[in-house]
């Protein structure tokens, strides 16, 4: 089976405003309403999203997720919040993901304590035409090295648990994409990560994009933050970063056979 997958960081959809609570409700609904063209014109099987809102002041106080899954056409959905207040000014945000495959099985977990600001990783399990495909949606920390390798630790260890107990019902090893916030040809936590995934018994991920492609910003790209880490197993994939002026990011697309 073919599948499409995309992640892509869409910065609680205020498309290039550079901060939070300077878009209108209207613009916001208009730039989700492009993600979601967008979303239909790469033929997108699955979308690994970061920095979505549930219902944020900030970004209008609507559920964004519901809004993409109904604009583009997706039946099946799964939220990964990771910071949540209440009050005059809340928020509740985090990770997500829009399937066309049914999601059978999710999990969010935070690696702070749901202030603003705490990054965490949605876990998911897809049935895609039988298979059983384990799929990791993550956004690590954008500022402290030493926070993104404590946090790809946690991920690690929380994915071999996993593993023990379900990891018999998956087709492949998961799959682990989203907004890494370094760059993998440096010694930070994506290198780190790919090294882990690919020493745990299971044979080399592929990295994608693989040539450093660069995602942010996304105006004129300058780092490469944004990657999909394919377990053996998938095979003949080919990705892309898309050209793309929706978010401060650029979406990340990879093709890839599974089964």
């Amino acid at each position: 089976m073919r599948l499409r997958l995309v992640t892509f960081n869409i910065a609680h959809g205020r498309g290039l405003s550079p901060l939070p609570g300077l878009t209108t409700a209207r613009r916001l609904r208009l730039t989700l309403l492009k993600i979601a063209e967008l979303l239909v014109e790469l033929r997108a099987d699955v979308v690994a999203l970061q920095e979505i809102d549930q219902c944020s002041r900030w970004a209008g106080n609507f559920d964004q997720l519901e809004f993409l899954r109904e604009a583009a056409g997706f039946p099946h959905a799964a939220w990964g919040i990771s910071a949540r207040r209440g009050g005059l000014l809340n928020f509740c945000y985090g990770n997500a993901l829009l399937s066309r495959h049914p999601v059978v099985a999710s999990e969010s977990v935070g690696f702070g304590h749901g202030r603003v600001g705490d990054k965490g990783f949605l876990f998911a399990e897809l049935d895609a035409g039988g298979h059983r495909l384990p799929l990791v949606n993550l956004h690590l920390h954008y500022r402290s090295r030493v926070h993104r390798f404590r946090q790809a630790g946690m991920l690690v260890a929380w994915l071999r648990a996993r593993a023990q107990a379900h990891g018999s019902h998956w087709a492949v090893p998961p799959v682990v994409c989203g907004d890494f916030n370094n760059s993998a040809a440096r010694a930070d936590a994506t290198a780190a990560l790919l090294r882990e995934l690919s020493g745990h018994g299971h044979g080399d991920y592929g990295l994608h994009p693989a040539d450093g492609a660069r995602t942010f910003p996304s105006p004129l790209p300058a780092r490469a933050l944004d990657f999909i880490l394919l377990p053996p197993g998938c095979r003949h994939a080919r990705g892309e970063v898309v050209r793309a002026h929706l978010s401060d990011h650029r979406p990340v697309l990879v093709e890839f056979e599974v089964g």
